[in-house]
């Protein structure tokens, strides 16, 4: 254990005269226990403190810091505004060019397991987007929930969440990046795949590309 650690949280009574060793326990302040063993030995015995919500502590196994709830103990910073841990980062520079006027899949996708059929998903993409200048060209990009052949297009009506032009009379290479929530209603493996397609000549994804796919409560 460390300097800090203790066995017990000792309930004060009114006169009662503290030792050194007391006093020090009190100015580290959150208590500190080698484990959850000891963290739940301390509470509730002979001159110990009662467990009740709000009670703090921190682990040296695991280096966490934990607060109790009323019911059980949880991990501090361990959830945002109802944004958990599950989450999923994918990257790739692999070029994608189509001439479709159908969307295609890119290499951009990412598989998340949500843990609640109740939860929201949320999904982040940046891309890079080609335009050929042969042509007066519109580049759409969408996200699909599962694929672009089989699929939910997550957003309705084929406008994508992302749209390039081109005049035809100059090349432009720019950036674009979007948000959506999705509601798969389920527990069982969901990819994301980021899409394209063009109104006339090719298009292409290219560059640096990333999606972030994060798990909300719901």
């Amino acid at each position: 254990m460390g300097a800090n650690a203790q066995t017990s949280v000792p309930a004060f009574t009114a006169g009662q005269v503290l030792t050194a060793a007391q006093v020090t326990g009190i100015n580290t302040g959150i208590p500190v226990f080698a484990s959850s063993t000891e963290r739940d030995a301390a509470f509730g015995g002979t001159g110990e403190k009662t467990l009740a919500e709000g009670q703090m502590a921190y682990l040296e196994d695991t280096d966490v810091t934990q607060y109790y709830d009323g019911s059980s103990w949880a991990e501090v910073g361990a959830s945002i505004a109802g944004i958990g841990s599950n989450a999923v980062f994918a990257q790739t520079s692999t070029t994608t060019s189509t001439s479709s006027a159908t969307y295609v899949d890119t290499s951009l996708a990412a598989t998340i397991t949500p843990t609640s059929a109740s939860s929201k998903i949320l999904i982040i993409v940046s891309a890079e987007f080609l335009r050929n200048p042969n042509n007066t060209t519109r580049a759409y990009l969408t996200l699909f929930r599962g694929n672009a052949a089989t699929g939910t297009d997550l957003k309705s009506g084929g406008s994508g969440f992302a749209q390039v032009y081109s005049n035809g009379n100059f090349q432009n290479d720019i950036n674009v990046a979007f948000v959506c929530v999705d509601s798969p209603a389920t527990t069982s493996a969901t990819t994301y795949t980021v899409a394209i397609k063009t109104s006339a000549s090719a298009v292409s994804i290219n560059g640096q590309q990333s999606i972030v796919v994060i798990e909300v409560a719901g």
